[in-house]
């Protein structure tokens, strides 16, 4: 390795003697034809193309060797360098000063074009980086990136990076090689604000290591930290804004529950006192209207406590429904039997056609979005107004449409109306939770299917479609006894 440097540097030095040699066996076959001075300037192209070509030390030894061969061959005694005439003695002289300063000037301008170049290239280098960090917002993705930039731009064996925050990994490139048994070549710290966050780690078996190359590792590092610590900021503000939405959705939670739950048991309670007190006949109507009520909250307080669980269950992700295949107008008649006390001041229309197909959906949930469909139209449309469910077939799906003649909702809310706790018409004189829309549509996603709200002409409609096939399988035919069950 030693003996292959060394010849790159010499070969340089090498070329130059002969550049100058072969311009002077040319000069010396046209020396009677060829002016002394001019002579003197034609020797400054040699030095200046070695210069330019292999650099300051090069340019330097054709300037000496330019100066000894127009010396020797040129200057009257020729083939000796002895000078006999003074005015000779002027012209070497400016000829060797004239060089050496042409070797400086041209040495120094390439190395200025090469050190411009370098920065051009580090900088290039740089924002190829930065560029590839910027849109990143995970740890292990940066230290990815840092290491396959390393290992790219400086031609390394193996590179490591290793991060401790927020937990210790390591990333190794290339990817399942084991790195060098040796000690690195070079180890870097990658420094943050907080202090020691990782470690950069090079092997490379190729020329050492440049103060350059060194310089800008260590902006790499630099870089890769600030990358790093907006990783962590994105972080830990995505679990400051998780913890914000948690918190108010427990106040919004717990502020409408509670004023949910305590109408309810207030009407239970009282009613259970009159009862109890003796002051009510138990053949009386008055008996009849207290158990009525009685029934009818529990109802509310049934339908209130299914609500919370299911959105306990949509929001954790358990909500995985069991489905089976059902037949539709069972699912909503159990429900229209469950609320028949608070459906009483309304007319209700099922319009299911007796030959619509089984349906894949869980049979407890369904009714659930039933009951929270059919319940929200009992709370928003006039008393004796028709609230209708009907279905049919449209192309692999079942359209569900639960309508009623309560107030149209603004377009612009229409979109959000199954938002958790959103409420928009008569929100300040209709109890309920803002829960129950949003379980619905947690609900009918998780069944493959789309739910949504449309205004109608004389009313308002919820609106949704679920598949008809189960795991691709179509669905099965009823037995002409089941049919007629």
């Amino acid at each position: 390795m030693r003996l292959v440097r060394f010849s790159s540097r010499s070969i340089g030095y090498v070329f130059a003697v002969g550049v100058v040699a072969a311009v002077t066996s040319a000069f010396v076959a046209a020396r009677d034809l060829l002016d002394t001075s001019l002579i003197a300037l034609l020797f400054l192209i040699p030095v200046g193309l070695s210069t330019a070509l292999w650099g300051l030390g090069p340019g330097i030894t054709a300037a000496v060797c330019a100066f000894l061969g127009f010396n020797y061959f040129f200057i009257v005694p020729y083939y000796t360098l002895t000078v006999h005439r003074p005015g000779d003695v002027v012209v070497l002289i400016v000829f060797l000063i004239v060089a050496a300063v042409i070797s400086q000037l041209l040495g120094r301008a390439q190395a200025g074009l090469a050190a411009a170049t370098a920065r051009e290239r580090e900088a290039t280098q740089l924002y190829e980086l930065s560029t590839a960090l910027s849109g990143v917002h995970g740890h292990q993705a940066i230290a990815q990136i840092l290491a396959e930039y390393v290992h790219l731009m400086f031609a390394g064996d193996s590179v490591q990076i290793d991060v401790a925050e927020p937990r210790p990994f390591s990333f190794l490139m290339p990817a399942h090689v084991t790195p060098p048994a040796r000690a690195p070549e070079l180890t870097l710290p990658i420094r943050a604000v907080r202090g020691l966050i990782g470690e950069v780690r090079l092997w490379r078996s190729g020329p050492a290591i440049s103060p350059s190359e060194r310089r800008l590792l260590q902006i790499f590092a630099s870089q890769a930290a600030l990358a790093l610590e907006r990783a962590t900021l994105v972080q830990a503000e995505s679990r400051t804004k998780l913890l914000e939405e948690s918190d108010r959705f427990k106040s919004s939670l717990l502020s409408s529950v509670s004023h949910e739950l305590r109408t309810p048991l207030a009407t239970i309670k009282a009613s259970a006192s009159s009862l109890r007190s003796g002051e009510v006949n138990w053949e009386s109507a008055a008996r009849t209207e207290l158990l009525a009520a009685i029934d009818d909250e529990a109802d509310h307080l049934n339908i209130l406590v299914g609500n919370l669980l299911d959105m306990s269950r949509i929001e954790s992700g358990a909500l995985k429904p069991q489905r089976e295949w059902n037949v539709l107008r069972e699912i909503i008649e159990s429900v229209m039997t469950r609320m028949k006390h608070l459906a009483q001041s309304h007319r209700f229309m099922i319009d299911v056609p007796a030959d619509l197909p089984l349906l894949p959906v869980d049979f407890t949930q369904m009714e659930q979005v039933f009951t929270n469909l059919i319940s929200n139209s009992l709370k928003y449309a006039p008393r004796d107004s028709l609230i209708q469910v009907r279905a049919e077939v449209q192309g692999e799906d079942v359209f569900v449409q639960v309508s009623n003649e309560g107030p149209q909702v603004p377009a612009e809310h229409l979109d959000r109306i199954f938002d958790k706790f959103y409420r928009i018409t008569a929100a300040d004189r209709v109890t309920g939770t803002g829960l129950g829309l949003s379980i619905c549509k947690g609900i009918i996603e998780a069944h493959g299917g789309r739910i949504w709200a449309e205004n109608l002409p004389h009313g308002f409609a919820f609106n949704f479609v679920l598949p008809l096939r189960l795991d691709g399988a179509a669905p099965p035919q009823l037995s002409v006894d089941e049919e007629a069950a």
